[in-house]
């Protein structure tokens, strides 16, 4: 085992132990604002053949386009597990399977996917600039990706406070509260399109982007 190995044993471990009362957990600000954004971005995917990173216990399944081949993943099997049981409350003619997989270790070829979607994921993932990378990799050169993210605060006040405060959020609940997706996506080689700002203070972005070299 590397050393670089160890983060995704913890992070595996932990969201295998809060997978029963994940959405319990997020219930007030799913209700309130994430519904909305998930469904934002969703509406956006037409294509045929579409990856969605860190499914989590599947709140994006209800959102998926009818039309199209989703693949979904996650580094955690109890979470998987949770996202097997929505899409099987999902009414029929969705073409679903969820696999257990690292984003920063994609077991898919390059230029699998017409769409690549994640949602609230690169705030966890150990490397992300190495996860966005292989996101990079298995979307096609002619693809869109779609990030959904909580990022640092732009402001100064706000920025430092997040910054203060992520040692704790990291040691309660494994998130990063302060990290700097928008420079991420750029500096792991994909081409930023476009990065709406949808709170105040500019905390939580939905990034459109297309495969770079």
């Amino acid at each position: 085992m590397t050393k670089s190995d160890e983060p995704n044993i913890e992070a595996k471990s932990r969201y295998n132990r809060i997978a029963p009362i994940y959405d319990l957990l997020e219930f007030p600000m799913e209700k309130l604002l994430a519904q909305e954004w998930r469904q934002r971005v969703w509406s956006r995917v037409e294509s045929p053949v579409v990856l969605e990173v860190g499914v989590g216990t599947g709140k994006n399944i209800p959102y998926y386009p009818e039309r199209s081949k989703i693949t979904a993943v996650d580094l955690s099997v109890k979470m998987l597990k949770k996202a097997q049981a929505r899409a099987g409350e999902e009414k029929e003619g969705k073409k679903l399977s969820l696999l257990q997989m690292d984003v920063q270790k994609l077991d898919f070829p390059e230029n699998t996917f017409d769409t690549t979607v994640a949602t609230f994921v690169f705030c966890s993932v150990s490397d992300p600039i190495q996860g966005l990378r292989e996101i990079n990799r298995v979307t096609k050169s002619e693809g869109e990706v779609l990030l959904l993210e909580h990022v640092r605060p732009d402001s100064w006040f706000l920025g430092n406070a997040f910054d203060l405060l992520n040692p704790v959020s990291v040691r309660l609940i494994g998130v990063n509260i302060n990290r700097k997706t928008v420079k991420n996506v750029r500096a792991a080689g994909l081409e930023i399109k476009r990065v709406s700002n949808l709170t105040r203070g500019n905390i939580v972005k939905m990034i459109t982007a297309k495969p770079g070299t």
